[in-house]
């Protein structure tokens, strides 16, 4: 009888995580992660619909972590070692942060911070998509392949696989830059979630490396396919020997 128990416990927490999986592939129709912005129609989503996937994202974490017998020793969903996670994390942060720096003063030749009315919400949108990304993917999705007997590396690649296709940035028309960023995120964290023994580093790092990219660009979402931003198209524009402010006609006149 108990084991019957803990084999429906085990598919309860399976269909969990698959929820969660599922209610990633589905930010852009939330408004969330690196959808944030604008949808495909240039719309901006409300905040109650945001509001309402940041919930129910926490809440299947939360569900998940009532529901299983051992969620941290099995699942990654706690702190683990507390000092490697604090340093792991810190480390992990200021590489996210040198990043987003650099890749700004690349692509933009400036530092794009953003409008101070967007912070707040960019601020949320990056703690709570870092929370369900780190403890859907490197907490219950690696979790439960090394539960299974998977080897470490082995599944840390396919947890990584698995989270940037769910955020589904690999299509056509957007930036290469995100797509990276989320390859690394994903391997860097996973890595230090199985050393640390928990998903505590692997959030404080993403969540850092996302508001980082959100001060350095300007963009709360994704940056723009390379030659879309707005300097870029400027600076295509701009004649070769730079802008002239030519006066009226009655001005050149006196002149002469």
């Amino acid at each position: 009888m108990e084991a019957l128990f803990d084999l429906s416990r085990g598919l309860i927490v399976i269909g969990l995580m698959l929820l969660l999986v599922l209610l990633r592939l589905d930010a852009e129709r939330f408004g969330t992660a690196e959808y944030y912005e604008t949808t495909r129609d240039g719309e901006r989503p409300r905040i109650r619909r945001r509001l309402a996937w940041y919930g129910l994202g926490a809440a299947l974490v939360v569900a998940i972590a009532y529901i299983h017998p051992a969620p941290q020793g099995d699942l990654f969903l706690g702190t683990g070692d507390r000092l490697g996670a604090v340093t792991g994390g810190l480390i992990f942060a200021g590489l996210g942060v040198a990043q987003a720096l650099a890749f700004a003063t690349l692509r933009y030749q400036r530092i794009r911070f953003p409008d101070i009315g967007s912070y707040p919400g960019a601020l949320l949108n990056s703690t709570a998509t870092a929370f369900i990304d780190e403890a859907t993917f490197r907490g219950v999705i690696l979790g439960t392949m090394l539960t299974l007997g998977l080897e470490a590396n082995i599944a840390n690649v396919i947890q990584t696989l698995l989270y940037t296709l769910a955020t589904r940035l690999g299509a056509p028309g957007r930036d290469r830059y995100l797509l990276v960023l989320t390859l690394g995120i994903g391997f860097i964290g996973g890595w230090l979630t199985a050393v640390t023994g928990g998903i505590a580093a692997a959030f404080l790092g993403h969540a850092a490396t996302r508001f980082a990219v959100f001060l350095a660009t300007g963009h709360t979402g994704q940056t723009l396919p390379k030659g879309r931003e707005i300097e870029e198209i400027d600076r295509r524009r701009r004649p070769p020997d730079g802008w002239r402010v030519i006066g009226s006609r009655e001005s050149a006149q006196r002149e002469r």
